[in-house]
């Protein structure tokens, strides 16, 4: 593959290995990375790099795939979207050199890999923030409070807090539906620890999915509907969704890169990571896969819609990165 893939061809790869949940990067491209470095002494590189997991990292890890390919074209890149807790039961399992995940590793996931022997360093790769999204033709949901999530999502709405109205007085009496990720992926724990008060804590009769796509084409078909994942994802189909902003109790704020980056977005904005294992590292095309990902991740963010790393932040993954291998 070259290095000109457009932000839009990229979003349709999503789509398609979102429902595949794996695909192969090996094409014979003869272009340079078209990130600032890590482009020399990779033609001779041969080998395989195995990456599953987050749906929401997935096109910042394909995209990066993609660069690195046109610079070394005989090493293979699978990358999986089987979201962030499906992703760490194959890393843990010794499966992947690489997990991508949009939540820090748990404890209990932790244990899994002491007790495989699976050695590992997280490294922080991007921005993103969780966005509330409703139908275009919602005119009433512009803005909704913490408090007010919470009492759609919790447990105890579960089967109760079925209209609207119930929500907020004033509100219309129409029918409230739900779309949101599944249970594996990061994006679901991490919304649901900030709004509900735990990891996992969430009523279940809504409609999930870990591929972000579904939701999209859900909440653009239903003019009642109310739903949440990565901005990115909303970046990409402002013509079918419609933002509403979030109210911690110090005002109203909408998701946008700017109010993400400087974590003015409160509480929905969040790192996202790669996890790489130890035993990686006796794979050179790994170190050099991981090595270009830091080099150029920044460069190719903003292109799949996620906010890049401040400078500062950058540096400490590199130099993670470097004792880690070192």
């Amino acid at each position: 593959m070259n290095g000109t893939t457009s932000p839009r061809r990229r979003r349709m790869i999503v789509a398609t290995f979102a429902v595949l949940a794996l695909t192969t990067v090996a094409c014979g491209g003869n272009g340079g990375g078209g990130g600032d470095g890590g482009g020399d002494g990779l033609a001779g590189l041969t080998g395989s790099v195995n990456v599953d997991g987050s749906s929401t990292v997935f096109p910042i890890t394909q995209a990066v795939a993609e660069e690195f390919n046109g610079a070394a074209p005989d090493v293979k890149i699978s990358v999986g979207v089987s979201g962030t807790g499906g992703g760490f039961k194959k890393f843990c399992a010794g499966e992947t050199d690489i997990s991508d995940a949009s939540r820090p590793i748990k404890d209990s996931e932790k244990a899994e890999c002491s007790k495989t022997g699976v050695e590992y360093v997280e490294l922080t790769v991007a921005i993103d923030g969780l966005s509330v999204l409703v139908n275009p033709k919602n005119t009433w949901a512009a803005c909704l409070t913490t408090d007010e999530l919470k009492k759609i999502w919790e447990p105890a709405a579960q089967g109760k807090v079925t209209n609207w109205s119930q929500v907020r007085a004033g509100f219309p009496s129409r029918p409230l539906t739900l779309y949101g990720p599944g249970t594996d992926s990061g994006t679901f724990d991490y919304f649901t620890d900030e709004i509900n008060g735990g990891e996992g804590v969430s009523r279940s009769d809504y409609t999930a999915s870990e591929d972000d796509n579904v939701l999209v084409q859900g909440i653009a078909g239903d003019e009642n509907a109310i739903g949440y994942f990565g901005f990115a994802y909303y970046e990409e189909n402002t013509d079918k969704l419609k933002l509403a902003g979030v109210d911690p109790g110090s005002g109203c704020v909408e998701p946008s890169r700017e109010t993400i980056n400087s974590g003015s977005y409160k509480p929905l904005s969040r790192p996202i990571f790669i996890y790489v294992a130890k035993k990686a590292l006796g794979k050179p095309e790994v170190k050099a896969f991981v090595d270009y990902y830091l080099e150029n991740v920044n460069t190719l963010v903003p292109d799949v819609g996620y906010i890049e790393m401040p400078d500062a932040m950058l540096a400490e993954q590199k130099s993670a990165w470097d004792a880690f291998k070192a």
